[in-house]
């Protein structure tokens, strides 16, 4: 009897998946010892979540919080008032689309998702605009997280630099996006959304007094805060103590001791083959600096959870973060998101287009904050 083709994949994608495992980990616990490594690991973890994580719990409760009272008293629908002009010239979308920028930025991409399916904000979009959406929303995800966590540093004016970097990778990415729509699909040009029947309404709507307002904002806000603070702690833990271990080296000493962000340095040596690229493009003056990029792949609060160590031993500088903040907004953990975001717009066959669009955008994103950065720093004080 012949078996099913699926068994046949399923069995060759759980070889492929082994060989991979024993591959990697194998090299590092031969590298580190197999005990060395797992004591790392753990301790790194530790660490991670005692130091870092909870600190970034801390900045997403309080710009939870903010972000629901600007929601709350009407800042965000007056920022988004100055902001439409700006949408049709630079992304090729309606001004409402501003509202989607605004709420990735207070919160996360999926905010997005809430916006595109409520049918008295998508009734102003073509397909080939709403599904694009998708890139744009992402392009602003966790940004004031993002930036108050680079403040927290004291990288304030860098960070702010990177948000205009972040600002040019969302328009390369929306709009190449659009582009790819429209060649896959050339009727979505014209087409309008069809109405999906969603009553779900994002809510503007203020009662009772000034005072009751304002609390309830600030727990709700908080509340939500700490919702995103717990979202971002698994990737903190597993992705950051895995990707430093591939970053980091041994100890002092040169000797592993299972100590906390012990590692077997194999990014920077990759890096270093093409350490020219990556200083042309991002100014990074050490190779180590590119697991950041790499990181927000998948979780922009994991890359965040690698900065500290990098400060720490004296890596980074003003132009590092400007990076850093423009790549860590654009990317977002865009791998991670898009085909779910895209599933639930009902576009799921458009998400290797949007992945690769956010892909370039990314890029274009942290070598604009790189030149702005240079250009800043020639005209003032950074």
């Amino acid at each position: 009897m012949k078996r099913p083709k699926f068994l046949e994949m399923r069995r060759a994608e759980a070889l492929i998946f082994m060989i991979c495992f024993i591959f990697i980990f194998g090299y590092i616990a031969h590298k580190m010892g197999t005990s060395h490594f797992i004591s790392t690991m753990m301790n790194t973890s530790y660490k991670l979540l005692m130091d870092t994580a909870f600190y970034i719990m801390s900045i997403t409760i309080l710009s939870g919080a903010l972000g629901k009272l600007l929601i709350e008293f009407g800042v965000v629908r007056l920022i988004e008032k100055i902001l439409e002009p700006l949408m049709k010239p630079l992304y090729h979308l309606p001004g409402v689309a501003s509202l989607g920028a605004l709420m990735t930025f207070l919160s996360d991409n999926p905010a997005i998702i809430s916006l595109s399916n409520d049918r008295n904000f998508s009734k102003y979009f073509k397909k080939y605009q709403l599904v694009s959406l998708t890139n744009f929303g992402t392009a602003f995800g966790m940004g004031l997280v993002v930036i108050a966590f680079m403040t927290g540093i004291g990288y304030g004016k860098a960070s702010l630099v990177g948000l205009l970097g972040a600002v040019v990778g969302s328009i390369i990415s929306t709009r190449f996006m659009q582009y790819l729509v429209i060649r896959k699909y050339p009727a979505f040009k014209n087409e309008e959304v069809a109405d999906n029947g969603n009553e779900s309404k994002i809510s503007f709507k203020s009662e009772g007094g000034i005072f009751i307002r304002f609390t309830d904002a600030l727990l709700d806000g908080g509340k939500s805060g700490v919702t995103l603070g717990l979202q971002v702690i698994p990737g903190i833990l597993l992705v950051s103590s895995f990707v430093m271990i591939l970053t980091f080296g041994p100890g002092e000493s040169g000797q592993y001791t299972g100590a906390a962000y012990e590692g077997v340095g194999l990014l920077p040596e990759l890096a270093a083959k093409a350490n020219g690229v990556f200083s042309f493009l991002f100014g990074f003056s050490n190779p180590e600096l590119t697991a950041f990029p790499i990181t927000a792949l998948g979780a922009v609060g994991a890359a965040l959870g690698l900065v500290p160590k990098m400060q720490a031993e004296g890596l980074i500088d003003g132009n590092a973060i400007a990076v850093f903040t423009a790549m860590g907004m654009c990317w977002s953990g865009y791998l991670s998101t898009h085909t779910a975001m895209l599933d639930s717009l009902g576009y799921r066959g458009l998400t290797s287009r949007a992945i690769a669009a956010h892909t370039l955008g990314g890029i274009a994103a942290g070598i604009s904050a790189h030149w702005f950065y240079v250009l800043a720093s020639m005209l003032i004080a950074l």
